[in-house]
């Protein structure tokens, strides 16, 4: 499963730099999450490192990407063999 951000973001800018794939950006309003990049951390973290630093808890599952921990643990394989270096 990807997350996602809901309308209640405050835009307090301490997620987009936790998260370790770089799946988190500024839209037009507010942060996004893209989720082809999303793990949930899975490869990084126990526990997604956005929703632990949200302060006003607005991160959470996306209903529309819902992946199982097998297959962000298989994204998180591409994500690290397509990253330079």
């Amino acid at each position: 499963m990807a997350l996602m951000i809901t309308d209640e973001c405050i835009n307090c800018d301490v997620c987009e730099p936790e998260c370790p794939n770089q799946a988190i950006f500024m839209g037009p309003d507010i942060y996004e999450i893209d989720p082809a990049k999303c793990t949930e951390c899975v490869g990084h973290f126990e526990e997604p490192q956005c929703m632990q630093v949200c302060p006003v808890s607005c991160i959470p599952v996306d209903p529309r990407h819902v992946e199982s921990r097998e297959t962000l643990w298989q994204k998180f394989e591409r994500l690290r063999a397509a990253a330079p270096g």
